[in-house]
């Protein structure tokens, strides 16, 4: 419970203002169907994260534990430093007249690849035993920060203050790697 607890509340804050959020806004802005938008999100989100907390898992079971446990702080501490940089949406993709799920679900995966939410899924799946838990976390992570963004668009971004958010989500990846070097 800890580990998709955990995952949800991180993921969450560190994606205020992240670019796939704000590609969220893009997306609701051109199509204005948030369904499929949103199914799009889950279903990108799920399948990526799942790939990288497969790959954090099993770099967890190559290395040592106080081996991995200097690897995740040190990840986290980056993270916490990462978060604190604002992200900008390039907008140089242009889209096809494939259906509104398909185009989400390819471009938000593409967007996700490197991201430090997708990271961060990483270093939590090495740090957390049970790697469901880790990515059904992260996935309601992004779905809990960009839902709203489909839905409510730029009526939200004015309402709330992303530079506090970035404190927090850097202030909160600090924090993990501190436990993690003290646990």
């Amino acid at each position: 419970m800890e580990a998709l607890v955990l995952s949800t509340v991180l993921v969450a804050l560190a994606e205020m203002g992240d670019k796939t959020q704000l590609l969220s806004f893009v997306l609701a802005g051109r199509f204005k169907k948030p369904w499929p938008i949103i199914a799009g999100i889950f279903v990108a989100t799920l399948a990526n994260h799942a790939l990288a907390g497969s790959v954090g898992a099993w770099l967890a079971s190559l290395v040592s534990e106080q081996t991995l446990r200097w690897i995740v702080a040190g990840a986290f501490f980056v993270f916490g430093v990462w978060a604190l940089v604002p992200d900008k949406l390039e907008e140089t993709r242009t889209y096809t007249a494939r259906s509104v799920f398909v185009t989400t679900v390819v471009v938000f995966f593409l967007v996700e690849m490197g991201d430090k939410t997708q990271l961060a899924t990483v270093a939590l799946a090495a740090r957390y035993e049970p790697l469901a838990a880790v990515v059904v976390g992260t996935t309601l992570g992004m779905l809990v920060a960009n839902a709203p963004a489909v839905w409510l668009g730029e009526r939200l971004a004015q309402k709330v203050n992303m530079k506090v958010m970035r404190w927090i989500a850097a202030g909160l990846f600090i924090v993990l790697g501190v436990l993690s070097l003290v646990w």
